[in-house]
């Protein structure tokens, strides 16, 4: 679902749900839930388009991500938002993203962001490796006589 303000537009949901209880139901939704603040918000429902200006900040508290612009837009025929003007995107885990243009394909789940011309997009990420790492001096076994 994505909430812009008062504005609660159902999306679809990237992963077929198996039968849930009602409390695992309810945190699978909220999960995908996308919340945008703003000066102003309007949706045109001739082209599909909803559009939030000004001080935007966007929250998927479903993927630890908080985000800022000075606009936003769904446009929901393409299942795509597209952030512009100052964007900053912060991950709970430490990552960072500054550009002028940040689009995200939701269905994809694939984000493309752009500097503005003749500068280049920041990003900050905290890799963590997938297996813990070796002991470069293992312990010695004591031998037994």
């Amino acid at each position: 679902m994505l909430r812009f303000g008062g504005l609660f537009l159902a999306l679809p949901l990237l992963a077929v749900m198996c039968p849930l209880d009602a409390v695992q139901a309810q945190q699978t939704a909220d999960a995908g839930v996308i919340t945008i603040e703003s000066d102003l918000q309007s949706a045109d429902n001739s082209t599909g388009v909803i559009t939030a200006t000004g001080n935007v900040r966007l929250v998927h508290a479903g993927r630890g991500l908080v985000a800022t612009s000075r606009q936003a837009q769904y446009f929901t025929e393409e299942d795509r938002i597209v952030l512009s003007g100052d964007v900053d995107v912060i991950q709970a885990d430490g990552n960072q993203l500054r550009a002028d243009r940040f689009t995200y394909l939701l269905e994809e789940g694939r984000a493309i962001a752009s500097p503005v011309p003749g500068q280049q997009v920041f990003s900050q990420w905290s890799l963590t490796p997938s297996q813990p790492a070796l002991d470069p001096a293992p312990a010695a076994n004591p031998v037994t006589p």
